[in-house]
């Protein structure tokens, strides 16, 4: 048996509830079954980590970082880490140059091709991805958030149509967390009431359909995409960070920056068919 296991195996239960109360379900997942495999490193040999690829030993420190929160031992196992010598470091500016040569290859006909083959509801997935560069886990919340809300006579809770934005900061407990948070989306009415007359959709749905015609998911290269057009066509960084869900720890973004909504929707909306006119795509 791994060392340490018995100590920990007890607690996994009320941890699940821990994470899940804490962050987005995706990310809750990934970090309960790491911790399942790799939860006897808290107390045992780190140096199996060194064996990982780098993003590898990066979600499990991660993980195992988490646990020890939980545990309330966070501070010795930060000693121990720095002890065992063992490099953890976010992806180097190597790998984000990398990210950024290879970002966007062919995403204009990967869009396309994904609205021929997708049913209506994925298309319209697609499109509010495509109008908003939400994360994939928020996007599929308020896609099917918009239509509950609809049915039951409540989606001027999350919709202001005077604004024409989202307000994802209403429904804390999907899309406020301790780290990765949304706030507002603008997007046009028009494709609100579709998505509101539509049916719910998961993402297992979305992944196997376009895995049985050979294609990825990049739903995240979309979100990439969305923020450095709108940098590019009349919004200013903080502004973007304000949309997708990033506010940082300046002085400036905390305290004196407070764009009028209004404004900041009129030239997002504006840019937004911009973007879709480039990528041939029609909402």
């Amino acid at each position: 048996m791994n060392p340490g296991f018995p100590a920990w195996k007890a607690s996994l239960g009320d941890f699940k509830q821990w994470l899940d109360n804490r962050y987005s379900e995706t990310w809750s997942r990934e970090v309960y079954r790491n911790v399942k495999k790799y939860g006897w490193m808290l107390n045992g040999d780190l140096t199996r980590l060194e064996s990982f690829s780098r993003s590898k030993r990066l979600n499990v420190l991660k993980s195992l970082i988490a646990y020890s929160k939980y545990l309330g031992c966070y501070e010795s196992f930060k000693t121990r880490i720095r002890n065992h010598g063992v490099k953890w470091q976010s992806q180097d500016s190597f790998s984000s140059f990398l990210r950024m040569a290879n970002s966007g290859n062919g995403l204009s006909e990967w869009i396309q091709k994904c609205l021929r083959l997708l049913d209506d509801r994925g298309r319209l997935l697609m499109l509010l991805a495509l109008s908003t560069g939400l994360r994939k886990s928020e996007c599929f919340k308020s896609f099917n958030l918009i239509i509950r809300l609809n049915r039951e006579g409540r989606l001027s809770e999350y919709y202001n149509p005077g604004l024409q934005v989202l307000e994802h900061f209403r429904f804390e407990k999907l899309f406020i967390r301790r780290t990765k948070n949304v706030y507002i989306s603008f997007i046009p009415r028009s494709l609100v009431d579709r998505i509101a007359a539509s049916k719910p959709v998961s993402y297992p749905a979305i992944r196997n359909r376009l895995k049985k015609r050979g294609m990825k998911i990049r739903l995240n290269e979309i979100r990439d995409h969305y923020a450095t057009f709108m940098v590019q066509h009349g919004l200013i960084r903080e502004e973007v960070d304000l949309l997708q869900g990033r506010i940082g720890k300046t002085v400036f973004m905390r305290n004196y920056f407070s764009p009028s909504l209004q404004d900041l929707g009129q030239r997002t909306l504006s840019a937004l068919n911009r973007m879709l006119e480039d990528l041939q795509v029609e909402l």
